[in-house]
């Protein structure tokens, strides 16, 4: 029997969370690698493997709810617990226009995948998270989803104003807080992380961090001691204003 941990990471075949699936593999957890595409999600796998780490894709579309408690049939066959689930799988559809000019449908499509994703994978895993020791849950918010910032003309969120995305991510936050409400009891900490403005499709690769340094975030929130915070939103420099 194995004694390694295990996590899930939502939309790791790229960007942040394949790097994010790359550094817990490298910490010595067995890491399902979710992705919907897969022929991407092989392909990533793959690549991992390949630098000896172990991790398996895992068939998972957030947005569909079958999809969701297939994935989650698959890991409970393997293990009895669940130590990490990360909920990375984001989209920023159309996010451009002011908010008086964002497509309704566009809002909803991005809700579906940022909001509801998250509470679907959470919910499909919780009897494996509960059956761990001590397990970690994050959800890979923004900081464009911090009203306090939003507001605040010291910040460099003052400038944007992305009424989609950001809301999801703000609505993500409100999440957060409430599955960490109900499971502290249990031992379960539920963070969100703000990985900051980084190079990936989701923005044209215009950010000006590396994957690397956005999932240092995510990696520590998720690897916690039992000392460690639940309930909270968090960048590199520490808590963001909700």
């Amino acid at each position: 029997m194995t004694t390694s941990k295990s996590a899930v990471v939502t939309g790791a075949n790229k960007g942040i969370g394949r790097e994010i699936a790359r550094r817990l593999a490298a910490a010595g957890f067995k890491v399902w690698l979710g992705a919907r595409d897969a022929g991407r999600g092989t392909a990533a796998a793959q690549a991992l493997r390949a630098e000896g780490l172990d991790v398996q894709w895992l068939d998972l579309d957030v947005t569909q709810d079958e999809s969701v408690v297939a994935a989650a049939r698959v890991v409970s066959a393997e293990r009895p617990c669940l130590d990490v689930l990360v909920n990375n799988a984001g989209v920023a559809i159309n996010y451009d226009p002011p908010p008086s000019q964002q497509r309704v449908a566009d809002i909803q499509a991005t809700y579906d995948v940022n909001v509801f994703g998250p509470i679907r994978v959470t919910q499909a895993f919780l009897p494996l998270l509960v059956a761990a020791p001590a397990a970690r849950i994050v959800m890979v918010s923004s900081s464009t989803g911090s009203i306090g910032r939003a507001l605040d003309p010291a910040t460099a969120n003052h400038a944007v104003n992305l009424m989609g995305y950001g809301s999801s991510k703000t609505a993500l936050n409100a999440i957060t807080v409430a599955f960490a409400r109900e499971l502290a009891p249990q031992g379960i900490k539920v963070n969100a992380a703000a990985p900051g403005y980084t190079a990936t499709d989701l923005n044209g690769f215009k950010g000006h961090r590396t994957v690397q340094q956005a999932a240092e975030i995510v990696v520590h929130l998720a690897t916690l001691g039992a000392d460690g915070p639940t309930a909270g939103y968090f960048n590199d420099d520490g808590p963001l204003p909700w």
